[in-house]
């Protein structure tokens, strides 16, 4: 069996695969060039202990609720844009900003910058690499 044949048999798998790859390489793109500094779990909590950083939790309510960072900030994605100036307070401190894997918080984090705060990072893994880590979370 060829490789041609292999993708004539099985079209619908074959696409799904290149839109998946495509998908990847899209948000792997995004990331890379947004300018966004990824930043660890560790210096994430050093930040937290140190720095006073303020924590920008852009998952929805209910995930928000079903827990997050001590002392973070729920600005939800689907409302980001409308409520970006309660945050103005924050500009020159160290925002950090997380979803649950980091793809939507990266997005969030850009448009951050875009809007003059000097020091934003994106949480590598998200909130999911928090739980990994054993670090707790606060639930409301």
């Amino acid at each position: 069996m060829t490789f041609t044949d292999f993708v004539g048999n099985n079209l619908l798998l074959f696409v799904a695969l290149l839109a998946v790859l495509g998908m990847i390489a899209y948000t792997e793109y995004q990331r890379f060039f947004s300018g966004i500094s990824q930043i660890s779990i560790t210096d994430a909590v050093r930040m937290q202990n140190d720095d006073d950083a303020v924590f920008v939790d852009v998952r929805e309510v209910n995930e928000f609720k079903s827990g997050h960072i001590l002392k973070a900030q729920n600005h939800p994605q689907s409302s980001f844009d409308k409520n970006l100036h309660m945050l103005d307070k924050a500009k020159q401190k160290p925002v950090v900003v997380y979803c649950a894997t980091g793809a939507r918080s990266n997005r969030a984090a850009s448009k951050l910058k875009k809007a003059g705060f000097e020091q934003v990072y994106n949480l590598a893994g998200g909130l999911v690499a928090w739980e990994k880590a054993s670090l707790p979370l606060v639930k409301k």
